[in-house]
Order: structure tokens, then sequence, then C-alpha cells
């Protein structure tokens, strides 16, 4: 396998990638103070939520320099439309693996509508969020700083996520049922406002895809036909105000394990940022743009070519922030690989022909979910487990192999 492509010489990759990461045990978790601290009204951040210098080096002050590409083009079938952002995404997908998206087509009253309806959940009394309480090993639920999973570096957030399916598919109600059936009937309204947002979400996303695909010269069907047919992921974001935001984050350095984020920032709350070159540049809000980056399993079906985004999420001391995130992922048994034309373009090129093996969307999901925390280094710790999963296998049925997930973390 090769380095971690993600700034290698950068101290901070390194350091991010030499964490330690407890999994907290659900034997552990009932004992764990950190589990149910209500974020909101702290004096001082409590020790679990403390990071290290590296980790919350200051932001640069610098913005990123992104491409806003206008996707309307896509939307609209303009093939000439889709070659000019084509042209933009390449070269922002091959350096930091982020854009701002434009011509999206996105309704701003369901916007509002869906930025409303996360402020209303959150200000929830913390009994009534707890009913769609995460369960250990699952995605979708609430968890106030992930303190169900680990018990260090825990970020200043709490979260609420859910799963979404092509609405022509069965699951063209599963958002509205998965609402209802955790936090009451009372919230189907919510639940229909939310289902609404991820269908409008995965056809954007499926048009960027069709971007995608042009800018690496497979094609507009490629991707989009891929993708037609996943299962994606919803989140909603709170960051409450901070007492102490110069000692913690919001999110830590990671990237995303899905295919493509689509993001929706409230406001003019900046928050996000990525590393280039060695520090942290801001993702400034953009009023009517979405923020779109690309995930681990996207770089391993561009063969590398596209690189996954190294980002963080900083807080504030007297401001709350929200944010809406959308992960397009693959149905779970597709087996994600590169096309055969780039792979050729990499032995023509006297490259390594395949940078990752195969694996299917429920294989890395279960790992990240499970074996390991999301960091710089994600795809290429995943590769390894996958390798140590395969030779485990072929071992004798006489022979005991343990579970070695908890030696790559």
């Amino acid at each position: 396998m090769p380095e971690n492509p993600h700034h290698g010489s950068d101290h901070l990759g390194k350091e991010v990638d030499r964490r330690v990461l407890l999994l907290v045990s659900p034997a552990d978790d009932k004992d764990n103070a950190a589990a149910v601290i209500n974020l909101w009204g702290q004096l001082k951040i409590p020790d679990p939520f403390v990071w290290s210098h590296a980790e919350t080096l200051a932001s640069s002050g610098r913005e990123l320099d992104a491409p806003v590409v206008d996707v309307g083009a896509a939307m609209r079938g303009d093939y000439a439309g889709i070659r000019r952002a084509a042209e933009q995404v390449s070269g922002a997908c091959s350096s930091h693996g982020l854009f701002q998206m434009t011509g999206h087509g996105l309704d701003p009253t369901l916007a509002r509508a869906v930025l409303d309806g996360a402020a209303d959940f959150f200000r929830l009394p913390l009994a009534t969020k707890q009913r769609a309480s995460r369960a250990p090993g699952n995605v979708t639920g609430y968890t106030a700083a992930h303190a169900d999973r680990f018990t260090a570096n825990l970020p200043w957030k709490e979260t609420l996520s859910f799963g979404h399916c092509d609405r022509r598919t069965s699951g063209s109600h599963v958002v509205v049922d998965y609402i209802t059936s955790t936090l009451g009937s009372d919230f189907k309204p919510l639940g229909v406002v939310y289902q609404d947002y991820c269908n409008a979400m995965k056809e954007v996303s499926l048009a960027i895809m069709e971007v995608i695909g042009v800018s690496l010269g497979v094609g507009r069907s490629y991707y989009r036909d891929f993708f037609a047919d996943g299962s994606s992921i919803m989140r909603c974001n709170y960051h409450p105000p901070c007492p102490e935001p110069e000692r913690t984050l919001g999110t830590g350095p990671h990237c995303d394990p899905s295919a493509l984020t689509v993001l929706l920032q409230d406001g003019d709350v900046d928050g996000l940022q990525v590393l280039v070159d060695g520090e942290w540049r801001a993702v400034r809000p953009r009023t009517g743009a979405l923020v779109v980056n690309i995930g681990d399993t996207f770089m391993a079906l561009s063969n590398g070519l596209y690189r996954s985004c190294l980002h963080r999420a900083v807080v504030h001391r007297e401001r709350e922030r929200r944010s809406l995130v959308f992960f397009l992922c693959p149905r779970e048994d597709h087996v994600v690989r590169p096309p055969p034309c780039l792979l050729a373009v990499a032995a023509r090129e006297q490259e390594q022909p395949r940078r990752y093996p195969d694996f299917t969307w429920a294989d890395l999901a279960r790992f990240t979910q499970r074996h390991y925390r999301a960091d710089a280094g994600t795809l290429d710790a995943f590769a390894r487990w996958l390798g140590a999963a395969a030779t485990c296998a072929a071992a004798t049925s006489a022979s005991h192999c343990p579970d070695t997930a908890h030696e790559t973390v």
C-alpha cells in the first residue's frame, strides 16, 4: 500500500495518525459520565473534551481558495456547462478535495426549514433527544460528543444521524418512519421536511457525480449509475457555545469515509477548516452555496486521483453553529473498484495500477463504526485491516483467528 497521500510531511497529519483512540464498550458506557454530559451552559470543558496542542493548532487566518462551481448545467443536462464545471472540479479534487457549489436548485424555504428543524430538535430536553440515542455500532441516532463510542478527544457537538434510501425504492418514507418511530408521531412534520431535503440532496449528489465523471474522463453516467441505488446518511450537527474553544474542537481532523459530502452551513458562522500546506484554512459560508468534499470511498473509486478532504471544525465562545451534512454512499454490497480506464492510465504512466483493494461500503462502514476512529489515514488502515481479515479467513478451520481490528488503531 502507498503512504498516506494526505500531506505526508505535515507534523499534524502524522500526529493524527499516531493517536491511540479508545473505543467505549457497552459495558463501560453505562458508567461513563461523559456519555450523559449536557454541553449546554458548561462553565469549563470537562477533561475528555481537551485535545492536544498540535491538534488544536490555530487557523492560519487565511481562507481556502476553493472554486465556486455551478452544477446547474448538470441538473439541466447542458453538456457544455458540465465541461466548464468539470474543469473547476478537477483542480480542487486533485489537490485538497473540496469546492463550493451553486446552481443546485435547493429551495431556500426548504433549506431554512431543515436548519430550523435542527435548531428545534437540539433545544429539546435531553431526555427527549435520548429517545433516539444511537445504539453501539450503529451510525444512526442521537449522540452527545460521540461519548457512546470514545473516552478521549471528544468533539464539542451533538449530532442526529439517520439513513436515506432513494425515493424510487422501498425506502421512500424511510426518514419519516425513523423520526416517528424514535421520537414519536408528533415529530412527523419534521420527518417529512428531512425526507424532502434528503431526496433533494440525492439528486444534487448524482448531478455532482456526472460532473466528476466528466472531469475524470469516464463519462457522465458511470459514477451516477454506481450511486443511483445507494443508501446514504444524513447528519445534523450542533456546536453549542464553548467556554474554552482554544482547548477543544467541534470535530477532530479526519477524512469522511463516505464517497461525497454535501454540507449546508447555517448563516455566517464559520467553523469548517481544511488542512492545506501545513495550515488550517477556513471555508467561509457563502449565501446560497453548498460545500462539497471528496471522501475516502470516492478516493478509492478514482484510484487516488481525487483526494479525500482532510478537515476539522472549530467552535466559538459565544456563538453556536449548526450544519447539515449529507453523506453519499453506495449500496452496501456494491464493490468499490476504479473504472478500467483509470487503471489503464495508471499502468501507462508506470504507476502502481491499484492503490486500494476491492471493498464494499458495508465493510468500510463496519470498520469505522466498530474498529477505527476516522482520521487522516482511515483508508490505508482499512486496507491493512482487510488484508488481515483475508489472512484470517484463509487460516485452517482448526486454528482460532482473533479479531485483529484493534491492532490498526
